[in-house]
């Protein structure tokens, strides 16, 4: 399963065990939707990687081999998805520990606090280097933790940040050793987790209520752009290059 479920201490843990880069694919955007309806009893949820990477975003390999019909199919999933963690009236807890980049950088972004390690790791939006864009609900999930004013920087660069500069440029939450970063997110779910539910849920949704407002006034227009500018031969092609290049 590309998502495994755990629980410590009424805290569900999911885990993204999926290839080499635990990446974002058809079927691992439908995991995460069930594993977390498969833990709505729990308290609070963490959701971490496997290895030496958290999650490095979007599967461009399978996006390469399946064309213009697989982004069709895959673009809503993946949405759904990120979606699926923002809007989790529960605690989430992000145990970042290893890379979060690209779509991996966002499903952190949509978790409500990110413990990252202080070992190889490293956070960052780099969709646009290989001339992709976000669907709406990425971006505004991005708006959502990390303001609008840092978004330029953010997307345009598509630099990515580790360590110090990471917590400094609000990235991340706090820092701890590749040890311990599990058991810190655990934690702090269970710290969150104790509170109210109930008014813990509501204040959730009062602060995240405008980016939920916003997608879903814009998103039936947008998203068929977005899934245009995918399939185009000249993205198609990037994602090719990209693939041969670096993951080849």
């Amino acid at each position: 399963m590309p998502i495994t479920l755990d629980s410590r201490h009424d805290v569900a843990v999911l885990r993204i065990d999926h290839g080499g880069g635990n990446t974002l694919d058809t079927d691992s955007c439908r995991e995460l939707v069930l594993r977390l309806e498969e833990a709505e009893q729990a308290r609070a949820v963490v959701l971490t990687g496997t290895g030496g990477i958290f999650c490095a975003g979007v599967d461009l390999k399978r996006v390469d081999a399946g064309g213009a019909s697989y982004v069709a199919e895959f673009l809503p999933l993946l949405s759904d998805a990120l979606l699926a963690v923002f809007g989790c009236p529960r605690p989430v807890v992000a145990a970042l520990n290893g890379h979060a980049v690209a779509g991996g950088a966002v499903l952190a972004a949509a978790c409500d606090h990110r413990v990252l390690t202080t070992g190889p790791g490293r956070i960052g939006v780099t969709e646009l280097l290989v001339g992709l864009p976000f669907p709406l609900a990425a971006m505004e999930i991005l708006r959502c933790a990390y303001g609008t004013t840092p978004l330029p920087s953010l997307t345009y660069s598509g630099e990515t940040r580790g360590g110090d500069e990471a917590l400094a440029r609000g990235l991340a939450d706090e820092l701890a050793p590749p040890e311990e970063v599990l058991e810190r997110a655990v934690a702090v779910a269970a710290r969150l987790g104790a509170l109210p539910a109930g008014p813990f849920a509501h204040t959730k949704a009062q602060i995240r209520q405008p980016f939920h407002e916003r997608i879903a006034e814009y998103r039936h227009s947008d998203d068929p752009q977005v899934e245009r500018m995918w399939q185009s031969a000249e993205a198609l092609a990037a994602v090719k290059s990209y693939v041969d290049r670096v993951l080849g």
